[in-house]
């Protein structure tokens, strides 16, 4: 067991009353207690000693109350399992660390500190190393002599802590990487020797202490307890008085007469373990915590951490007053498997009586999880035709108990195999690791393709009579390979096949294959290797039946070959597994029968070629082109036929396909291609049904010298003075090939004179001249050169061609100037006329309208202003023009007259000016504005303007309104026609007025009648 000392020691552990501990041995069982706590327990421990010892075949028991030396102090004790008897151990040496036997295996395993963050010191409390098997019994072992493989591991967080060790036995020790060995030598070891260790920094303070047990081979047997002997040493450990905590005291270095004192070192507390899943009653004390100043001052005792004041809170509580701490609740190691909780004692002002101590509260795991597969279904397989030990899959199962214990120990084991094809037992599987795996040969998927099994897992390294266990079900496949050959049905296979047919299925190939379908190991391969050498068939697979389909490829003829015996030989697509042989029936026979039918006539040269000249007259003929029949067998007649003549050419004898012409080959024709003309004809027999054959005629057409040259440019202009570079280059084009095209001749003609006089033309290659003036200046314009031109065939050809070059003047380049821009422009002497043509048609139209204006001014001013009756007299004032008068008769606005702008005067004027029955409630309308003469002669139109616009008023009659006529203009000195008097008789004198003339007459004579009137 561990002990671990600190720097500063929290508190010490001392057994209560009634408390005991009891943690498992490799072959007995650790009891830390007092002797009433011992006692307690005696009976349970002598029941459990005769359970083992008669299932071990041995007998007897030992008495307990004669190693009881002392009545207060902590004992230690060691109850063997194998011998039933007890041991009393130094408690000053060893103090026992946590750990409940509640699912624990009987071994060298013990409880493990708090799980925190690194901390140096041993990695366990308690060590068990088994002595190699060359120590043997009673045989001597040397100094410094290695005594296990195993190692007392320390864990050293810095990486750089300088450690030392010490052994409580002379006879052994450890060394620094943890290797147990002898200090000096040893005469006998015959017996487990169990001894401390004290590990100490070289460099500070610190101290490590754990336990290291030797043990001998021949004291390793052990048995495990029952679960009924277990779970009844629980309830007696849960139901024995709990120990009691006390704080540690505070011890201070002084001086005193002997001196300086050191203070003593504590020892740490051991956790407190507690099962899970217990029963009750709650809450149940755990245990007391005591300070030893609770007799001088009142103390009051709290905890604190989580399960107490922290989440989950409410687990652990604590009388403040007694100091007694209780559990409240059954707990769940699957759940929280360890609580820190920190324990505290003040007084009653509140004030820090004693330093915390650490309390670790372990949850000691019970059996109470089944284990649980990962899947309830395994799909797992294995190829047919495997060796035992084969992989096939692996199944996983999980237990949530503590896998440090038998408790979360899972084993393996396959309850049934359906089928037991061809035995029960094929598969086995590893106990541990959950692989399954094949046990015998002649796994067949043909006879048997899957196999189900059922997979046990339990836990309590499978004990069935206490453990726990879950089932699943492992689907093992067996996968194909190709261990049997395909084979054909039958031995010989026929068909038929017409000849000059292709991608024509003769024959239909079965195979039988017991592989698995549309693998590999089942897909047939078919082979022709005999019977075929011009390669006419092949074997293609049908995907869906396998079947081998025997296609022609090549046409048959059957003049040539009227049957085939061909053979066969069929594979997979996969080879055939290591040791199967091919089959004799993977080979077969195909005897083809081949079909004659009527084959059309064949021209035995396809396409023709002949050659002739072009110009060929018509009638003339060309060849035969005949063709043969290929049944030899029957006697048929052919005929001929046109088919394809594109330019109407040909014509071809029905009877024995000699072709004529029937109009004048030309080479240079536009169906004439590369010097080749094509036409196609057809021959056809009178079998039954009727075949017919094409075939084509290539006539290559020789050339002629039919075409004469032409000159190129047709157009071209020079500067109207010479200079070096007016020249014009010149060539000419044929229709003809060699040797009928260029060289080519060049020459002016010598009519008209003009020609050679102005210009002059030299040849520079056989198919290039240039033609330039010959003078040193030519007016600008348009000039039409005829040039003759002569190729080279035999006889040569001329043509007069015409160029037409435009002669400009040039800038200082070479180029046309702007006033040769319409030249330039591609306008010609026609252009020109008709664009002078119709300028003078738009000055003559502009002309004859001018004159129709003056003729028509001219009438109106012949045709009188105003024709009207005598008695036409209109109340309107006109100005004639007339000169004279006085400034009397031109005082009035004549604007006024003429273009009245407002009639608001007139709506301002008095009311003796209005008329009694005028329209009182809507005011007068003012008149639109007419416009303004334009013109003192055009009266009429001047009459027209003011019609319209009355026409137009909306404010004119028929309703009543004051109408305005004869207004002279505003300024009369009169207010109204009563106003108007005459103070003489010579004011009153209108003789004058028979002087305007007739249209004043009726004024005349109202004004002028004298007194007689």
């Amino acid at each position: 067991m561990t002990a671990r000392r600190q720097r500063a020691p929290p508190a010490l552990i001392h057994a209560g009353v009634g408390g005991v501990v009891v943690t498992p041995s490799s072959n007995g069982l650790w009891l830390l207690g007092t002797e009433r706590s011992i006692s307690v327990s005696a009976a349970l421990l002598r029941q459990t000693s005769r359970d083992v010892l008669s299932l071990s075949g041995r007998g007897g028991s030992a008495g307990i109350t004669e190693v009881f030396m002392r009545k207060t102090a902590p004992l230690f004790f060691f109850f063997s399992l194998l011998t039933g008897g007890f041991a009393e151990m130094d408690v000053s040496r060893v103090i026992l660390a946590c750990g409940l036997l509640a699912g624990a295996s009987w071994g060298s395993k013990t409880g493990q500190p708090p799980k925190t963050s690194c901390r140096p010191g041993f990695s366990q409390n308690f060590y068990t190393v088994i002595v190699s098997g060359d120590v043997l019994h009673g045989q001597s072992i040397l100094k410094d002599t290695a005594l296990s493989s195993q190692r007392v591991k320390f864990e050293d967080c810095q990486r750089s802590r300088e450690v030392g060790f010490i052994s409580s036995d002379p006879n052994f020790s450890v060394r620094p990487d943890g290797t147990v060995y002898t200090q000096k030598e040893v005469a006998n070891l015959s017996e487990p020797v169990q001894f401390m260790v004290t590990a100490w920094g070289l460099h500070d303070p610190h101290i490590w202490e754990t336990t290291v047990k030797l043990a001998l081979v021949g004291h390793l047997h052990s048995l495990p307890l029952t679960k009924m002997g277990i779970e009844e040493m629980l309830s007696r450990v849960w139901d024995s008085q709990p120990k009691v905590i006390r704080f540690s005291r505070k011890h201070q270095r002084g001086s005193s007469a002997n001196g300086l004192r050191r203070q003593k070192r504590d020892w740490v507390i051991p956790p407190i373990n507690v099962p899970e899943n217990s029963r009750g009653p709650f809450p149940h004390m755990l245990v007391r915590i005591r300070s030893d100043q609770d007799k001088d001052v009142g103390i009051r005792y709290s905890i604190t951490g989580a399960g107490a004041d922290q989440p989950p809170s409410g687990i652990y509580n604590i009388d403040p007053i007694s100091g007694n701490m209780f559990v409240t609740q059954p707990l769940d190691r699957e759940e929280r498997a360890s609580y820190h909780l920190r324990a505290h004692a003040v007084d009653m002002n509140g004030n820090q009586v004693e330093n915390p101590i650490d309390l670790y509260i372990y949850v000691i795991d019970m059996n109470d999880n089944r284990p649980e597969f990962q899947n309830q279904v395994y799909n797992g397989s294995v190829a047919e035709g495997s060796k035992p030990g084969s992989s096939v899959m692996q199944v996983t199962a999980s237990d949530s108990d503590d896998s440090t214990t038998a408790n979360g120990m899972v084993r393996y084991r396959i309850l049934s195999q359906t089928p037991h094809s061809p035995i029960p037992n094929m598969f086995t599987i590893n106990s541990e690791t959950g692989d399954i795996v094949t046990v015998a040969a002649g796994l067949d998927r043909e006879k048997v393709s899957q196999y189900t099994l059922i997979v046990q897992a339990t836990d309590m390294e499978g004990n069935l009579n206490f453990g726990l266990s879950n089932t699943a079900t492992a689907l093992i496949s067996i996968t194909d390979i190709n261990d049997n050959p395909p084979e054909f049905t039958v031995r010989t296979f026929s068909g038929e096949v017409p000849e000059n047919k292709v991608n024509v299925v003769v024959a239909n190939l079965t195979v039988v294959d017991r592989d698995q379908p549309h693998s590999p190991n089942w897909n047939a391969v078919y082979r022709i290797v005999n019977g075929d050498p011009s390669g006419h068939f092949t074997i293609r697979t049908n995907p869906i039946t396998n079947e081998g389909m025997l296609t022609v490829i090549k046409p048959v003829d059957f003049e040539m070959n009227r049957a085939f015996m061909l053979t066969v030989v069929v594979s997979n697509q996969a080879h055939l597994a290591s040791g199967i042989q091919s089959s004799l029936q993977s080979t077969a026979g195909v005897t083809i029968s081949v079909q004659d039918v009527n084959e059309p006539p064949v021209f035995p040269v396809n396409p023709k070629i002949i050659r002739f000249e072009e110009g060929v007259p018509a009638g003339t003929t060309l060849t035969v082109f005949a063709a043969q029949d290929p049944d030899h067998f029957i006697h048929q007649i052919v005929r001929y036929a046109k088919l394809s003549d594109p330019a109407n050419w040909l014509r071809i004898n029905r009877t024995n396909g000699q072709i004529t012409t029937m109009a004048l080959l030309d080479r240079e024709s536009m169906y004439v291609r590369n010097n080749m003309y094509e036409a196609t004809f057809l021959a056809y027999d009178n079998g039954s049904p009727q075949a017919s054959g094409t075939g084509t005629l290539q006539i290559y057409l020789i050339d002629v010298n039919d075409n004469p040259p032409v000159l190129v440019p047709r157009e071209a202009q020079v500067c109207e003075r010479s200079r070096p570079n007016s020249r014009i280059n010149i060539t000419a084009s044929d229709a003809d090939t060699d040797p009928n095209v260029g060289p080519f001749v060049f020459e002016l003609p010598s009519f008209p004179p003009s020609v050679r006089r102005n210009w002059t033309i030299s040849r520079l290659s056989g198919d290039y001249a240039q033609l330039k003036l010959r003078i040193s200046y030519l007016e600008a314009g348009m000039y039409e050169i005829p040039i003759i031109v002569s190729d080279s065939g035999n006889p040569p050809l001329s043509n007069r061609s015409v160029i037409r070059v435009k002669v400009c003047p040039c800038d200082h380049n070479g180029d046309c100037s702007a006033t040769g821009a319409v030249a330039a422009a591609g306008l010609g002497t026609g252009a020109i006329i008709a664009i002078l043509i119709c300028i003078i048609i738009l000055l003559s139209m502009v002309l004859l309208f001018v004159v129709w204006m003056k003729r028509r001014e001219k009438e109106r001013q012949a045709k009188p202003l105003l024709i009207d009756p005598e008695d036409d007299v209109r109340d309107n004032i006109l100005k004639y023009d007339e000169e004279g008068g006085g400034e009397e008769d031109q005082d009035y606005d004549l604007s006024q007259l003429q273009q009245p702008e407002s009639l608001d005067h007139i709506i301002n004027k008095t009311t003796g000016v209005r008329r009694v029955d005028e329209r009182p409630v809507i005011a007068e309308s003012q008149y639109p504005v007419r416009p303004s003469v334009p013109h003192p002669g055009d009266i009429g139109d001047f009459i027209n303007d003011g019609l319209r616009a009355a026409d137009n008023d909306p404010t004119a009659p028929p309703y009543d309104s004051l109408l305005v006529f004869d207004y002279e203009g505003s300024g009369s000195t009169a207010g109204s026609v009563s106003s108007l008097n005459s103070t003489s008789s010579g004011d009153q004198d209108y003789d004058y007025l028979n002087d305007w003339g007739p249209r004043f007459k009726k004024l005349a004579d109202l004004y002028g009648g004298g007194d007689d009137d």
